[in-house]
């Protein structure tokens, strides 16, 4: 009777396990990567000093997404932020006034899964939903007064909304290259761009980007590092800014003056044409 090496039969209970984890990380992917606060549909929210409106808009498909509009007196624009992966516009609100105070409104919505919002999660059905709200505020705002803000997950996002429209600028804020990249720095050895559902391939579609580009990222940032915001600024380099938050992390650039300094330049900044021809520009070093 012939038996099986043993080498070859401990070769096949590793695949059989490696193929047993693949499958479960690709259907429990949506537990690892978000984590949504879920709200009743009757919490009323409430922020200090700011004016706030709330609304719900209906997908195609069925999808109610939840969103809040924080207004001002005579805007110089608005900003459609896209936060992160946690929690729920109940808390990310509070970031609102970093923008209104600089006379701009706000819109923020919850993804779907998060707080009121509801409706089967993808990232297609994301996309989608977030250029509905995108053709909702251009038909009352001219493109050239929103920007679109990204933060963490949402900087992803951003970059495709900013891709496929003509906003006036895009700030990205601790963006990813792609998520396969941060997830692959956990998990290495797995199949992620096959089995990950969400690999939003920021660098791939901020080369289609026409607006100017802004990223701001902490030097500390352990999640995604901040290596991955210097390549992101080689990718469309003529158009893209990137600002270091000197010793921030990944939670934490709020809390640094630096950041708030940055951010209020960024956003009402008035752009100069420099006419090179007056500068040092084409001038080489002597190589003594």
């Amino acid at each position: 009777m012939n038996f099986m090496p043993l080498w070859l039969h401990v070769l096949w209970i590793i695949l059989g396990v490696y193929i047993v984890i693949s499958i479960l990380l690709y259907y429990l992917q949506d537990y690892f990567l978000f984590k949504p606060e879920k709200l009743s549909k009757d919490f009323n929210f409430y922020y200090e000093n700011q004016q706030v409106s709330e609304y719900n808009l209906e997908t195609r498909d069925g999808a109610i997404i939840n969103g809040l509009h924080f207004g001002i007196e005579k805007p110089r624009g608005v900003v459609l932020y896209l936060k992160g992966n946690s929690k729920s516009i109940k808390g990310w609100g509070n970031f609102a006034v970093d923008f209104t105070r600089n006379n701009y409104d706000v819109i923020m919505v919850d993804y779907r899964g998060f707080g009121k919002s509801t409706g089967k999660r993808s990232q297609k059905a994301m996309k989608h939903d977030l250029q509905f709200i995108y053709n909702k505020i251009r038909e009352k705002v001219n493109e050239k007064y929103i920007i679109i803000y990204g933060r963490s997950l949402g900087s992803g996002f951003a970059t495709k909304l900013a891709s496929m429209n003509n906003p006036k600028m895009l700030i990205l804020d601790a963006p990813y290259y792609s998520l396969t990249k941060v997830t692959g720095r956990y998990m290495p050895f797995m199949p992620l761009s096959i089995i990950l559902k969400y690999p939003m391939p920021t660098y791939k579609w901020l080369k289609y980007v026409k607006c100017p580009i802004h990223i701001v990222h902490g030097t500390k940032d352990k999640l995604i590092p901040f290596s991955s915001s210097v390549k992101l600024s080689q990718v469309n380099p003529k158009l893209t800014r990137l600002h270091p938050i000197i010793e921030g992390g990944h939670k934490n650039l709020n809390n640094f003056e630096s950041y708030h300094k940055i951010l209020t330049e960024i956003i009402t900044y008035k752009e100069n044409k420099i006419d090179l021809s007056t500068t040092s520009i084409g001038v080489k070093h002597s190589s003594k």
